[in-house]
C-alpha cells in the first residue's frame, strides 16, 4: 500500500488533497451531525459553492444525506471513515513520525490520528476512538483499569464500547478532584466507561488540594484504603496531560502556587503533578490516589492528549518518562519533533 501511495504522490499529488478534503469533511459531518452546508463550510475553511460541489459528490456516492434538518453520515460512509483511517495514516506518513516520537521519548507505542484537535473539533473524538481501540486490544479478563479526569479523557469515555473482555473488568478513578466541572471528573468519567464497557467500578470521593493532616486521616478509612489499594495495583492507566497554568486555574489554585508554577516556569500537569520542561517536578498537589512513583509498576500507563498547543506540555510531561503509549493526533505530533 505504500508504494501505491507514493506513485499517487508522484503523478497526482493534487488528487491526494482532494482525497484529504473528503475525508475531513465526512468526519466534520460525522462528528457535528446534522449540519448545515454554511456552517459546514465555515468549519472547514471552505467557500460555500466548494463545499456543496463536495457534499453533491458524496451524496452522489452514498456516503451522506441531505434534508431540512442539515448534512448526515449514512452508515455506507461510516464504513468508508473506518475503513479508510488506515490509508490515511499511511497517506500521511504516520509511520515514521510515530516512530521518531517513539524513539525520542523512549515509548513502548505511539498512535497518531490525523488532523488537529485545536482546529478541528472531531479530532478529539477520533483521539477518543483511538485510545478506546487501544484498550479493547489490549484488554484480559478481571483487569482494574484506572483513568483519570480531564477533557480528552471525557472524550474517550463517551465513545467508549463494551466488548467480551471487559465485563470482568474494574474501573477506578486514578486520584480524587471533586471541586472541577462534573462531567470532567475522575469518578464521573470512571463510572461511564464501566457502564458503558459493562463491567465494575470504584469511586473515590475525596476533595484535592489536602493538607497533610487531612490526608492522612482520609487515607485510613476502610473505604478509601480499599479503592487506593485497587488504583496502585491497577493493570492500566489512561490519563491526559494538561497545561499547567490552564490547570491550576481551572482547580482555583492560590496566588501563591500560581506564583510557584510561573516563577518555576511549569508548562505541564497530570497526577496533580506540576512538571517544567525537563519534565522536573515544579509542585505538587496533595491528593489521594495514584502516585507518580506508582506508575513505575504498572505496565501499561496511556496518554492520550492533542493539538499543537498540547505539545510542549506533552513534551515537558513525556521528559519524566512514567507513560509507555502516547495516543495523539497530527498537530501535536508535528510539533513534538518539529525541535529535534
Amino acid at each position: 500500500m505504500q508504494r501505491l501511495i507514493e506513485l499517487q504522490k508522484m503523478l497526482s499529488p493534487d488528487l491526494l488533497t482532494v482525497i484529504r478534503r473528503r475525508y475531513t469533511m465526512l468526519h466534520t459531518i460525522l462528528y457535528s451531525q446534522p449540519i448545515g452546508r454554511r456552517n459546514l463550510a465555515l468549519q472547514l475553511d471552505l467557500k460555500e459553492r466548494e463545499a456543496r460541489t463536495d457534499i453533491d459528490l458524496l451524496t452522489q456516492l452514498g456516503l451522506v444525506t441531505v434534508s431540512a434538518k442539515g448534512v448526515m453520515v449514512t452508515a455506507k460512509g461510516q464504513t468508508v471513515i473506518d475503513d479508510f483511517t488506515p490509508y490515511f495514516a499511511a497517506f500521511n506518513d504516520f509511520q515514521k513520525l510515530e516512530d521518531e516520537i517513539k524513539q525520542t521519548f523512549d515509548l513502548q507505542r505511539v498512535i497518531i490520528t490525523p488532523g488537529d484537535s485545536d482546529r478541528d473539533h472531531w479530532v478529539k473524538d477520533e483521539l477518543g476512538r483511538r485510545a478506546v481501540a487501544f484498550l479493547q486490544a489490549n484488554l484480559t479478563k478481571k483487569q482494574t483499569i484506572a483513568v483519570t479526569g480531564g477533557t480528552s479523557m471525557a472524550a474517550v469515555a463517551e465513545v467508549m464500547q463494551p466488548t467480551e473482555k471487559s465485563t470482568d473488568c474494574t474501573f477506578v478513578p486514578a486520584r480524587g478532584g471533586l471541586g472541577e466541572r462534573v462531567e470532567n471528573q475522575a469518578n464521573t468519567i470512571c463510572a461511564e466507561m464501566a457502564n458503558k464497557m459493562k463491567g465494575d467500578y470504584r469511586l473515590l470521593y475525596v476533595p484535592d488540594p489536602l493538607s497533610e493532616e487531612t490526608y492522612r486521616s482520609i487515607i485510613e478509612e476502610p473505604g478509601v484504603k480499599e479503592t487506593l489499594h485497587m488504583i496502585k495495583q491497577a493493570d492500566l492507566v489512561m490519563h491526559g496531560i494538561g497545561d499547567a497554568l490552564t490547570m491550576a486555574e481551572r482547580r482555583k489554585a492560590s496566588s501563591d502556587v500560581l506564583t510557584k508554577l510561573k516563577s518555576g516556569k511549569a508548562i505541564s500537569e497530570a497526577f496533580g503533578y506540576y512538571f517544567d520542561q525537563r519534565g522536573q517536578v515544579v509542585h505538587k498537589v496533595r491528593t489521594v490516589g495514584m502516585q507518580l512513583e506508582d506508575l513505575s509498576n504498572i505496565k501499561t500507563v496511556v496518554a492520550v492528549a492533542g493539538g499543537e498547543s498540547k505539545a510542549k506540555a506533552i513534551e515537558s510531561y513525556l521528559r519524566q518518562g512514567k507513560s509507555t503509549v502516547l495516543i495523539t493526533d497530527e498537530g501535536a505530533a508535528e510539533a513534538l519533533i518539529k525541535d529535534f
